[in-house]
């Protein structure tokens, strides 16, 4: 029987909450794939040692994010996680958490930069996304309107991250909204400064064009750090 106490001095709040840690874990330990059967409900309550209500509290819960799947005559099953909806709760968690602005920054920086390298591959092969990053810059020139104006820096800047492919990293591009929303009166501050920051977007695309990636992440950093003087 698996000890369910063994956990880490931070503890979910709730049980199902502690057991669905448990069954993401026996996921990864067995090596579990999409399509593969899991432990009944039965087995499962037996295995962790709990109620079978708890089990269906867990597995309604891992469901809801597509991890688990329960079909008649199959049981349960590995799912694949449904990205679209995990986006959509986690940029929902970063608008009510409250974390300091200073995290915001500094985690937009992290994942930002770091999806740089993948991005550079399909701005220096595909043409079409070149463009499609160059446009969406020129659509910030000539905007008065501050809402207007982050709107479409925000479009930018979104594309960029998308552009690396990167799956899990999507999961945090509602970040960006949440970013903007808690830094508006900054953006509206340095007004005079938006046509800097149109050519830093030019100039960051020329950089992964070239396949320069230690420019394209200098020049993304300063980008974001101006900032920090207004943290």
């Amino acid at each position: 029987m698996v000890d369910l106490t063994a956990e880490p001095s931070v503890k979910p709040k709730k049980l199902s909450e502690l057991v669905v840690a448990r069954i993401k874990r026996f996921i990864i330990e067995h090596s579990l794939g999409e399509g593969d059967r899991l432990p009944t409900e039965h087995d499962m309550a037996e295995m962790f040692g709990v109620s079978r209500i708890s089990i269906r509290e867990a597995t309604k819960a891992l469901s809801f994010l597509g991890i688990i799947r329960s079909a008649p005559r199959r049981g349960l099953t590995v799912g694949r996680v449904d990205m679209e909806r995990v986006t959509e709760y986690l940029g929902f968690h970063f608008a009510l958490a409250g974390y300091p602005r200073r995290q915001l920054l500094q985690t937009r920086i992290i994942i930002e930069t770091g999806a740089l390298e993948e991005a550079m591959e399909r701005v220096a092969s595909d043409a079409e996304a070149c463009r499609r990053l160059l446009a969406l810059n020129a659509q910030l020139v000539g905007i008065r309107d501050a809402d207007e104006f982050i709107r479409r820096d925000l479009a930018f800047h979104r594309a960029l991250l998308e552009l690396s492919g990167i799956g899990p990293l999507l999961a945090f591009s509602d970040l960006l909204e949440v970013f903007f929303v808690r830094f508006r009166e900054q953006v509206v501050k340095v007004r005079k400064q938006w046509s800097h920051g149109i050519a830093s977007h030019g100039q960051i695309v020329d950089a992964l064009r070239n396949r320069d990636i230690e420019t394209a992440r200098r020049l993304l950093r300063q980008h974001l750090d101006h900032y920090k003087g207004h943290l």
